[in-house]
């Protein structure tokens, strides 16, 4: 690369095309740290890639972060950088988050006109919530001691550059769980000799939706939905064992802590109905996203520097994100960059069919060097 400017598209697409799923992103980890180290950065590698830029004498610091996992999905994509890895594919936007961050510390390293400390973090595993944690426990606070932390995401379905964010709860914690049923088998024409699992398995999920609609109060933006339903049954063997597994998010620490308490209340309570034995497991995996009020300015003062229509008061999101690991030690932001309103770009996040714009590569590179600017000002002379 030497002293070329980075090519943020071709650069994008070589991700595009090389995904690697959370905790496995080792070729997409050297390619950073190399980017890194031919920028001048002194970089840092453990779970993700950590890059330090300094400028001037302030001894303030902030963190930057971009995501860089991909998830296992098979693309369906029509365009000529599809992904190389079977059943593998960026369809969250992670490898233009990524591309974005580099392209920033590339315009921050020629031109350092900041003073202080930008600490660059390329996390890995954000899609199973577990990178951010782990970059936590291995020490990244205590290295790096930031007094701020931000994060973008892409967001199809929006105006391409438009910035959205809000001060306060902006992502839903997602919380998994598994109920395990363990009733009484029996023949198909006979269920009066067991207690089949399946029946008492359908009476807990139909139960299970009350707790939105009659436990929490309305607009209290909580969803608790089943996904599997998995059971020993047969064509004519009514199942003994039956395993519920689901998902829930909540907008706000309380509701999820009072979803779980209900969820055990029904669930047990069927179970002595049907005099059966259950047990359940209720792991909050991601938790909520929580902006502080003083670095949501900050962005929406940074984009309105770098050109971009912005608004500070969306409305919350529902998808989850760890980065709200980072948020609840250290003040910070998430927003929302718009991703594109028809074709690929507009597709939803996760679609096979998704694709990261490459038009934005160069806008969010732009509103990083605006953030690192505003937060970390050039100190005039006496």
């Amino acid at each position: 690369m030497g002293g070329t400017n980075l090519d943020l598209p071709a650069l994008r697409r070589d991700f595009h095309q090389n995904p690697e799923l959370g905790f496995q992103e080792s070729r997409t980890k050297a390619m950073v740290a190399n980017i890194l180290r031919e920028l001048g950065l002194e970089v840092h590698e453990g779970v993700g890639v950590v890059g330090v830029l300094r400028a001037g004498g302030g001894n303030r610091a902030i963190g930057l972060r971009a995501d860089m996992d991909a998830l296992p999905i098979a693309e369906q994509s029509t365009h000529d950088y599809v992904s190389q890895n079977p059943g593998v594919m960026h369809a969250c936007g992670h490898d233009g988050h990524t591309t974005m961050l580099l392209g920033a510390a590339e315009s921050l390293s020629r031109n350092p006109e900041f003073d202080g400390t930008v600490v660059f973090i390329f996390q890995a595993d954000e899609e199973q919530g577990r990178g951010a944690k782990a970059m936590l426990e291995e020490g990244l606070l205590e290295q790096f001691p930031i007094e701020e932390v931000y994060a973008i995401h892409n967001l199809p379905g929006a105006p391409v550059g438009q910035v959205s964010t809000r001060p306060g709860q902006i992502c839903n914690s997602e919380s998994l769980f598994e109920i395990s049923i363990e009733g009484q088998g029996g023949h198909a024409s006979m269920p009066q000799a067991g207690v089949d699992a399946i029946t008492v398995g359908a009476e807990m999920v139909q139960a299970l939706q009350t707790i939105v609609s009659r436990k929490l109060a309305p607009g209290a933006g909580v969803v608790v939905s089943v996904t599997e339903f998995l059971t020993n049954g047969m064509r004519n063997v009514l199942p003994g064992h039956a395993t519920l597994k689901g998902d829930v998010r909540a907008r706000m620490p309380d509701d999820r802590i009072a979803v779980e308490k209900f969820m055990r209340q029904i669930v047990d309570g069927v179970a002595a109905a049907h005099g059966v034995n259950v047990s359940m497991t209720f792991n909050a995996e991601f938790m909520e996203t929580v902006n502080a009020e003083g670095p949501v300015d900050a962005v929406v003062r940074a984009a309105h520097a770098a050109g971009l229509k912005a608004t500070g008061d969306r409305e919350p999101m529902s998808f989850s994100e760890d980065f709200g690991q980072f948020s609840a030690v250290v003040p910070g932001c998430f927003l929302l960059l718009g991703n594109g309103e028809t074709g690929p770009h507009g597709q939803p996040l996760h679609s096979d069919d998704y694709d990261f714009n490459d038009a934005l590569l160069p806008v969010g590179a732009a509103f990083w060097r605006e953030l690192v600017r505003d937060r970390l000002p050039v100190r005039l002379e006496d």
